[in-house]
């Protein structure tokens, strides 16, 4: 894990990232970045931790068969989170049928 610039922030549970990280994570550009998530491509999820991860957020960027993890803890403090084993190797069905045409 590495520690991250100060470009996400988190205020009232409303989470802000810079497209300027985001997009290099995903392999885009930025005005790439910005288009695919008009289109609906470019997810992410918010998990909220308990018991002795009270106070982390894991946030997981996704686009296609891209996968970004980061952890955001209590103090604010960002660090890179590798996706669990295999789920960056693995391309979705979405990818696979998309290759094929």
């Amino acid at each position: 894990m590495r520690q991250i610039a100060s470009s996400i922030n988190v205020h009232s549970g409303d989470i802000m990232i810079d497209g300027e990280l985001l997009a290099p994570k995903l392999g885009l550009s930025i005005d790439a970045l910005q288009a695919e998530m008009r289109k609906g491509l470019v997810v992410s999820t918010v998990e909220t931790g308990i018991d002795e991860d009270e106070g982390r957020m894991r946030l997981t960027f996704r686009y296609r068969a891209q996968t970004w993890r980061v952890v955001v803890d209590s103090d604010g403090t960002c660090t890179d989170a590798p996706p669990s084993s295999g789920e960056a190797r693995m391309p979705r069905l979405f990818d696979l049928v998309r290759r094929a045409s």
